[in-house]
């Protein structure tokens, strides 16, 4: 399906199930079809779950306009409200999450049931007050380092099916690295712990004990700064830790939804 927002950037979204809406956005690079294995799951346990491919990523359509996290939050803000989702659950991988912290700054969390974050820390900078940010990144190394490969994400191999689902659509709609790096620039810029402290609505956190990326010692550490915030740490997964341990995220996906 194809969604235009106000400004004239088609994305595009599935839409599928019946019952309580889940919107899901992926992270930086990636496309919709990596949460393959939690759509079916979560479509047969009686959930509708709209699974969005942010502008310039997957099949949405690729611009120059509007990369920044704050523009991407307004992109689904305007999906939803065109959809009229009622209290939808929103989860996200990697900057994923970032763009739903971005809608509640912008928003509030009054129209949302609950926040699930997946491997991604509130605060991509390591400082003197944050020691949980992007592997070692300081305001040093910034933004030189985001201009460099970021290495890979995955500690395990994700699933064949997934992956050869991955490469049709980056065979089709190849990422634009160059193209897109701003929106990586500002996301990397950005501190939401504020916003998790302000959440009135439950928040997952799901990390993966092997990330690449993250300490995963930061979800226990942000579920803290929230009011209803807890966390979990899916071992032997990397960054990717829907993709990469499937089972065991569902399993504490599931777990957390029959608690909302």
């Amino acid at each position: 399906m194809e969604f235009e927002t106000s400004d004239h950037v088609v994305l595009d979204y599935t839409d599928e199930g019946q019952g309580q809406p889940i919107v899901i956005l992926t992270g930086f690079g990636g496309a919709k079809v990596i949460w393959r294995s939690q759509v079916s799951v979560l479509i047969a346990a009686g959930y509708r779950v709209i699974n969005v491919d942010s502008r310039n990523h997957g099949l949405s359509m690729h611009t120059d306009k509007g990369l920044r996290i704050s523009r991407l939050a307004m992109d689904v803000y305007e999906l939803m409200q065109a959809l009229q989702l009622q209290q939808p659950i929103v989860m996200g991988n990697s900057m994923g999450a970032a763009i739903w912290f971005a809608y509640v700054s912008l928003f509030g969390d009054d129209g949302l049931k609950a926040v699930i974050d997946v491997d991604q820390s509130p605060k991509m900078l390591n400082t003197p007050d944050w020691s949980y940010g992007f592997k070692d990144v300081t305001w040093a190394d910034f933004p030189e380092f985001f201009y460099q490969p970021l290495g890979s994400a995955t500690y395990q191999h994700i699933d064949n099916l997934t992956y050869q689902a991955v490469k049709r659509i980056a065979k089709i709609e190849p990422f634009d690295n160059e193209l897109t790096q701003p929106l990586l620039i500002d996301h990397a810029f950005q501190d939401w712990r504020d916003v998790v402290a302000q959440l009135t609505v439950p928040l997952l956190i799901i990390a993966g004990g092997q990330s690449p990326y993250f300490n995963p010692e930061f979800a226990a550490v942000t579920a803290k700064l929230a009011v209803r915030g807890q966390s979990v740490v899916v071992p032997e997964a990397g960054h990717i830790v829907m993709a990469e341990q499937a089972d065991a995220f569902n399993q504490a996906m599931l777990r957390f939804l029959t608690t909302i």
